[in-house]
């Protein structure tokens, strides 16, 4: 399917959109729903650009489907109608739909590819994600793929997949195999991006429609980013 790309007063890049889904490019900072910071997440957007567009009266329906992190960029699914969330719920859980991400690290992975199998724990106090080599209490089991795409002049494009969708998966993962992702100080980079964002990108998904039965094939453009540029 065609890239479509959406720009309006919003501030918002909507990728893909019929009656039933919309799909957008998140931003690195923003937070998908609402949380204890207060902060106006990415939904309250999406809900102002529906009901600016079509000049929709009173509340508009929007189910959240997915989440990325808040320093993560990328694509971002949500349901416009009450009918379709469970629809689109259960393709995640049925791992129906198709994530790629793309990540770009400092240190080179001693393998190109693999396929990474750990335990994951979360802390609630300092929101991480532990890694283990073996099942502990409350852990939980990770599973990613990753693909070494490109050497860069001073980093590495992976190419990440995913067979469970746990708290910071890949960052912690990937951490954990001394390829933590740039600008990620929470999972051990040495320093920060300037604008708080890691160089983690939801970069592709795929999936059949759940209401029209057809495939639907989403890329999402990457930041505006002399890095990320260099991965073109």
């Amino acid at each position: 399917m065609a890239e479509k790309i959406f720009s309006n007063k919003i501030n918002l890049q909507v990728l893909y959109e019929d009656n039933h889904i919309i799909v957008v490019n998140k931003r690195a900072g923003d937070i998908v729903q609402g949380d204890k910071t207060g902060d106006k997440p990415l939904s309250e957007v999406v809900k102002s650009y529906i009901k600016d567009k079509y000049n929709k009266p009173g509340n508009v329906y929007l189910g959240v489907v997915h989440r990325l992190d808040r320093p993560t960029t990328g694509l971002v699914i949500f349901a416009k109608t009450s009918k379709v969330l469970p629809r689109l719920n259960a393709l995640f859980v049925s791992k129906d739909i198709t994530k790629t991400y793309w990540a770009i690290v400092k240190n080179r992975p001693k393998k190109e590819k693999d396929t990474l199998f750990d335990w994951l724990k979360k802390n609630p106090k300092n929101n991480k994600s532990y890694v283990y080599n073996k099942e502990v209490k409350d852990a939980k089991k990770a599973i990613l793929h990753y693909n070494l795409l490109k050497e860069l002049n001073n980093y590495y494009l992976l190419e990440v997949t995913l067979e469970t969708g746990r708290h910071h998966q890949i960052r912690a993962q990937l951490a954990n195999i001394g390829s933590p992702i740039k600008g990620d100080l929470k999972y051990g980079f040495n320093r920060s991006n300037v604008d708080a964002s890691i160089h983690l990108h939801a970069r592709h998904i795929s999936f059949i429609h759940p209401v029209k039965n057809e495939p639907i094939v989403i890329t999402a453009p990457l930041p505006n980013d002399v890095i990320w540029d260099a991965c073109l």
